[in-house]
């Protein structure tokens, strides 16, 4: 037998920043994909729905269709400040949309299925996640029909901030990432003239077979290249107490701008075993503030006078409600996070034992449950 091939370490570090970069541009293409074929049915569902249950399933279904939350945020602050949503409407699709920004993680998850203790904690990762909105929204939910303690607050805080000036904030991932899927956007719809569903399908399937590609080839490498040395830098720097983890997750979604990135690569982490649910959890409640924060400060740099100042304060208005509920929900499970970790643990071992579970706990909770309730209660 010929000896192994030995791989230079350069070569192996220069490989894992290819792939991350080959699982940024998958995660973007979900993104633009979704979009070209569910943004048009979000609108609809915007203009129609006003009920308080019909717009927290409103925003979970819309934001599940877009992946993003952004972009549910954006829609409900166009349609929020133009009169045609009142905001009473507008909070609960806020609340949905945390709940659907969570599926790109759990899809991200199905990449380690074929091999069952990957799956394990990736899926245990992501439900974690949305285990901690579910039982947030099961609290706050009907305190806000109730007694409007998010609306409250948030418009507290927008009269305390509406005269102060804002930042525009660019995420530097738009300038490596976004040349490459603007550019694969424009051969299928400009040159090749394909429609927006056939341009979607086709993004879609692209982004599936490169974020598993990526995914599996990047946990490889970086187990065969880094596993002592990254074992030592998570355990001393960067997820050394609670304090660091949740700040991490924080500044870095702040950053990138996109909770979706930044809770995929944790969840990457802890299906290759460098990362526990212990830590990860408050990484995890520090993306989803550090989401809200570049939507603030946008909405901080809108407000103008007259017309557009009536639609800045109502932008604002709304970004504090997205900022005021993940800060609430911080504040009651991060000192009970054995609650959504241990609900998580039980749901992974469940889901790596039958995976039927898994796929169906995706379609039912996004997708069956939202459009069902939503005609239900129309």
């Amino acid at each position: 037998m010929g000896k192994r091939l030995r791989i230079p370490a350069p070569v192996k570090v220069l490989s894992v920043f290819v792939l991350l970069y080959i699982f940024l541009i998958g995660i973007k293409f979900i993104s633009i994909s979704f979009g070209l074929f569910g943004d048009d049915f979000a609108r609809q569902l915007v203009t129609f729905y006003s009920n308080p249950f019909c717009g927290l399933f409103t925003g979970i279904l819309i934001t599940s269709l877009v992946q993003s939350s952004s972009a549910t945020t954006s829609l409900v602050v166009a349609f929020t400040a133009s009169g045609l949503l009142p905001l009473e409407s507008a909070i609960p699709m806020i609340l949905g949309a945390n709940v659907g920004s969570t599926i790109t993680s759990l899809l991200v998850s199905f990449t380690f299925i074929t091999r069952k203790d990957d799956f394990r904690r990736a899926f245990s990762a992501a439900t974690m996640h949305d285990f901690f909105n579910i039982f947030a929204i099961i609290i706050f939910f009907p305190l806000e029909i109730a007694f409007h303690v998010i609306q409250k607050s948030a418009l507290f805080l927008t009269d305390m901030f509406k005269n102060i000036g804002g930042v525009s904030v660019t995420s530097p991932l738009k300038y490596i990432i976004d040349p490459a899927t603007d550019g694969v956007q424009h051969l299928l719809m400009d040159t090749w003239n394909l429609s927006s569903m056939i341009s979607g399908i086709i993004m879609l399937v692209a982004a599936i077979i490169m974020v598993v590609f990526a995914l599996v080839y990047l946990v490889k490498a970086m187990k065969s290249i880094v596993v002592n040395t990254t074992e030592k830098v998570v355990d001393r720097f960067l997820f050394r107490n609670t304090f660091t983890a949740f700040v991490l997750g924080m500044l870095l979604t702040a950053v990138i701008q996109s909770s979706a990135v930044t809770i995929s690569m944790v969840v990457g982490m802890v299906a290759a075993g460098l990362l526990d649910l212990n830590r990860a959890f408050p990484y995890a409640l520090g993306a989803n503030i550090g989401t809200t924060i570049t939507a603030l400060l946008a909405s901080l740099a809108t407000l103008g006078s007259g017309s557009d100042s009536v639609a800045g304060t109502i932008g604002l208005t709304v970004a504090f409600c997205h900022l005021i509920f993940n800060v609430y929900g911080t504040i009651i499970f991060l000192p009970l996070r054995k609650i959504p970790i241990y609900a998580a643990t039980k749901f992974g071992n469940l889901a790596a034992e039958r995976k039927v579970v898994a796929v169906l706990f995706v379609i039912l909770i996004f997708y069956v449950v939202p459009l069902g309730l939503i005609f239900l209660t129309r």
